[in-house]
């Protein structure tokens, strides 16, 4: 069970793998089909079938997507919920259409994900800084010396590129405590090296209680 109560206008990490640790994401369309869903179903209104092209009005959310990193047989979020239960209905709506659309590609069934999705209030802007880091670096967090993974989605590019072309985050809340975007990656690089050469602070943010160990 979850006992954590989340409450609007405050920021969660939220993050799951597939079960038994297998691979949720095996192509890059699967990767652009989570984002999709991702801006699609951020809406309390019931949405169609995504592979139809039903559409619906973005004005309203369920929740601000801080930031992403999408790698293959995991993910992770900074939400902040902005209606009721926001988080809860975002994940589910997000989840119960990707696994469906995974499942029928795939020619599988069951569950895709390792159970509910886990989730940790964050509590400090220290947490907050650091977190948006690991998440949009985490394919080069997890590379550790190996080759980077191609098959990977972040945020990262609508962090440090104004025109980026991606356009899903609320990246504001992050953003507004630095200079500008180049402050904010100089500080990224720097922080992602201290996460790398910390072995254990990295284990420690994949384990169930994700905790980010104070700097």
């Amino acid at each position: 069970m979850r006992y954590l109560q989340f409450a609007e206008k405050e920021f969660y990490h939220v993050y799951n793998r597939g079960v038994d640790k297998k691979n949720i994401f095996k192509d890059l369309r699967d990767f652009d089909r989570f984002l999709k869903g991702m801006v699609q179903f951020n809406n309390p209104k019931v949405v169609g079938n995504l592979e139809r092209g039903h559409r619906v009005s973005t004005d309203q959310k369920l929740v601000n997507i801080v930031a992403y990193g999408v790698n293959p047989n995991h993910f992770h979020f900074i939400l902040e919920q902005v209606s009721k239960k926001g988080i809860e209905k975002f994940m589910h709506k997000l989840g119960m259409g990707y696994a469906k659309y995974f499942n029928t590609k795939y020619k599988r069934s069951g569950a895709l994900f390792q159970g509910k999705f886990k989730a940790k209030l964050i509590d400090t802007d220290e947490y907050l800084l650091h977190l948006s880091v690991y998440i949009n670096l985490n394919h080069l967090a997890h590379a550790r010396g190996h080759s980077v993974s191609t098959l990977s989605k972040t945020s990262w590019d609508e962090y440090v590129n104004e025109n980026s072309a991606e356009k899903v985050c609320y990246e504001k809340i992050v953003l507004e405590q630095f200079k500008n975007r180049k402050a904010y990656q100089k500080f990224a690089e720097k922080s992602l090296k201290s996460i790398i050469e910390r072995k254990v602070l990295l284990e420690e943010l994949d384990e169930a209680g994700m905790e980010l160990i104070n700097s």
